[in-house]
């Protein structure tokens, strides 16, 4: 069982409850720009970007395993940072938290929010 964050839309937008996971995502680690800008995280996107740019300058410096490397820890963190950068980028939007359910999956989640 997982730990959902749910959120509700601005009022007067008939749009679903939307439950976050609070756990590891695999996508952000694996594939930051894709979970970025799946989730409309622009100034993230943007942000992880500038630091891939420094760090291909930055390897010429400190030698291409070096920057690889820092390469995986920003991955790795970007893995653990995900449900906590949609969350905020869902308050940004205008959307309010209601509170957590446990379920086991976001569908079930999203149910027993609307009950």
């Amino acid at each position: 069982m997982t730990l959902y964050a749910i959120f509700d839309p601005k009022p007067g937008r008939p749009d679903l409850p939307v439950a976050v996971p609070e756990r590891f995502s695999w996508l952000a680690a694996l594939l930051p720009p894709l979970f970025l800008i799946a989730h409309g995280l622009w100034l993230e996107l943007v942000a992880f970007v500038l630091k891939l740019v420094a760090l291909l300058v930055l390897a010429d410096y400190i030698g291409g395993d070096a920057a690889f490397g820092l390469y995986l820890l920003v991955a790795l963190w970007l893995g653990f940072a995900a449900p906590g950068l949609r969350r905020h980028a869902l308050v940004w939007r205008g959307w309010t938290h209601r509170g957590t359910r446990i379920a086991l999956s976001a569908e079930m989640a999203q149910l027993e929010a609307l009950a």
